[in-house]
């Protein structure tokens, strides 16, 4: 399988997401919720995430995943250490912190970072931040097909 993941696209410039991704300085994404959500336990080590900023319709670059980390029933304590733990991977921000306080969460690690010439993304309605799809082109303008979460399910 492969992954889209979207990236967060605010902060001061610089502090982008995906910019931190190609520089280098973030070399995991985390994603979290009070229960069990898509990416938890559906992302595997060799898959191919690829990035694209939120807003832009294009997909622009590429990783392989490393490694990955499950949680589930985190208590304030356990997420708090987990996030610091991985902190120098994730370079989050406070805000962002906070935003995955989260009682389960999934770490993605990955490496092989490389700048991809854009792929104009075919939005749909219905997807999420994360998107687990066959091959990238079953979400590309040209070659997309309609999106359900049949891939996604636990």
């Amino acid at each position: 399988m492969v992954h889209v993941v979207y990236c967060d696209n605010t902060g001061k410039t610089g502090e982008k997401e995906l910019n931190k991704i190609l520089e280098g300085t973030k070399t995991m994404v985390v994603r979290g919720a009070a229960g069990r959500k898509i990416p938890h336990s559906r992302v595997f080590e060799g898959e191919t995430l690829y990035f694209m900023e939120k807003g832009t319709a294009k997909i622009s670059a590429k990783a392989t995943v490393k490694n990955v980390q499950n949680y589930v029933k985190l208590s304030d304590e356990e997420i708090t250490g987990v996030v610091e733990d991985n902190q120098p991977k994730l370079n989050l921000t406070v805000k962002q912190k906070e935003r995955w306080h989260k009682k389960c969460l999934c770490l993605v690690e990955f490496d092989e970072v490389e700048e991809i010439v854009p792929l104009d993304f075919d939005h749909q309605g219905n997807m999420d931040d994360w998107l687990i799809i066959e091959k990238i082109e079953d979400v590309l303008v040209g070659t997309s097909i309609p999106y359900n979460y049949e891939k996604s399910r636990f």
